[in-house]
């Protein structure tokens, strides 16, 4: 068939598959590194105990079948092993069902991770990043062109990440509308960089102007990917820019990694096409036949996208096939950071020597200037801003990470930047109190050398000891 392929877009696909394999690489690597302390045997939300109480058809993993911090670190690195391969191109020099098989590799891998992650998973990039993983395994290697209706599917889910994004902002919070967010956003935001101090200070006006270019992009650029070239390479370029200015903004993971990724097979990159067969005839209906089941399964993000009430972030089947996704509906006026500090104290007093911890990513020390760490994921750091936000998002896990403090446990203290206490001499007693924190001006900057400024708000937890502190059965 003809129709079928656009050959087009062969140095697009390319493009596409080595980016999205370098992502993958990157995600596998931070699961890789973190998961121990996260949901290792030992970790604040073990394996083991969420597959004994969620069955299988809920949350499909292959850790149903048999958990070990072992096996999860063979499938992290086996993963890592993959994407480093397709990053090199080896899909390109097998046959096309084995090429499709080895892009299978890395989405059920990340999909077993995932499924039993819980809240440390539980970020819109990760079912972006499975969606999109689950339709590059259809895209083809070197011996067939690009199939259209995958490239379609391509452009459908950038549609729906973008358009979804631009209507939650419109519908949640009032300061979408009157374009004043970003007058709070780079200073409250989860995990500021390097340059988000620089962004926060930009002129207000400016500011507005921003917001009204993210609703041009979000809300009007989206329908775009779906005219005739060049409009459609306008369109998904002008979104790579967005991304990339949110790139210098902020530390969001891979969410803009990912988006960008999403965008080039929308780009007809120029080049000189090869000559190859027409597609297999099992290729095609294979194709085909998924199209038409993420067709189907695209009703319920679709009514989503369109209610009232509609949601960010949600999969509507357990193999996040096709989802729903939207960020920052609303939007923090004040930033609140908890700081964890420590003291060998015996008897602890207000007064006493107590000793902070620094965490990688978020804010702590007022001196200490953001550091840029996306597209890796810091999953400890982005869930401290939530548990800042409300002790809600940290009851099922900050007990168990003061736990970890209390007994100097060495993979949770690879998560921190720096532990104040020797490995040998563990914290008698550990608390966290709630500051508020604020961006410095040009003036504080220049005469502290800090680029926050923080106040005591109240205590989150008083001091606690090792004793004090009961496991879940």
């Amino acid at each position: 068939m003809d129709w079928f392929t656009a050959p087009g877009y062969w140095l697009s696909r390319l493009v596409f598959q080595r980016a999205l394999a370098g992502v993958y690489l990157v995600a596998f690597l931070a699961a890789a590194l973190q998961f121990r302390a996260l949901l290792g045997e030992r970790g604040m939300l073990p394996v083991p105990r969420f597959v004994a109480r969620v069955p299988f058809r809920r949350a499909p993993s292959l850790f149903h079948w048999r958990y070990s911090d072992r096996l999860f670190a063979a499938c992290a690195w086996t993963g890592c092993a993959v994407s480093a391969a397709l990053l090199a191109g080896v899909d390109a020099y097998v046959p096309l069902g084995a090429a499709m098989a080895l892009w299978l590799v890395p989405w059920a891998l990340y999909l077993s991770i995932v499924n039993v992650g819980q809240t440390w998973y539980g970020f819109g990039w990760e079912s972006l990043l499975l969606e999109t993983g689950f339709l590059a395994v259809f895209l083809g290697n070197d011996e067939v062109a690009p199939p259209v209706v995958v490239l379609f599917l391509l452009r459908w889910l950038l549609f729906r990440v973008e358009f979804g994004a631009g209507l939650i902002k419109m519908r949640g919070d009032a300061c979408w509308r009157n374009l004043t967010c970003l007058h709070h956003h780079h200073e409250t935001q989860p995990m500021p960089g390097p340059l988000s101090w620089f962004f926060h200070h930009l002129p207000g006006p400016l500011h507005k102007v921003e917001v009204a270019a993210n609703h041009v992009t979000q809300l009007v650029v989206p329908f775009l990917l779906f005219t005739p070239q060049p409009v459609a390479t306008a369109a998904a370029a002008l979104m790579v820019l967005t991304q990339l200015w949110l790139v210098l903004s902020g530390n969001f993971a891979w969410l803009n990694w990912i988006t960008i990724v999403l965008a080039v097979p929308a780009l007809r990159l120029p080049h000189d096409a090869p000559s190859v067969p027409d597609a297999p005839l099992w290729y095609e209906v294979v194709v085909l036949a998924v199209a038409a089941l993420l067709l189907f399964l695209s009703y319920h993000p679709v009514v989503n996208m369109l209610s009232r009430r509609q949601v960010m972030n949600r999969s509507f089947d357990p193999l996040h096939l096709v989802n729903t996704y939207g960020a920052f509906g609303s939007v923090n006026r004040v930033r609140h950071e908890i700081v964890v500090e420590g003291t060998l104290d015996e008897v602890p007093r207000e007064d006493g020597d107590w000793r902070a911890y620094e965490f990688r990513g978020k804010p702590g020390d007022p001196r200490r200037w953001p550091r840029q760490f996306a597209p890796y994921h810091l999953r400890l750091d982005w869930m401290m801003w939530f548990a800042a936000l409300s002790p809600g998002y940290a009851g099922t896990w900050f007990g168990a990470l003061v736990e970890r403090l209390l007994e100097n446990d060495p993979d949770t203290l690879r998560l921190l930047r720096r532990s104040p206490f020797p490995p040998d001499r563990p914290p008698r007693h550990v608390r966290a109190r709630l500051f508020r924190y604020r961006y410095t001006t040009w003036r504080e900057l220049r005469e502290t050398g800090a680029c926050w400024e923080r106040a005591y708000v109240r205590e989150y937890l008083p001091p606690t000891r090792l004793s004090a502190l009961v496991r879940e059965p």
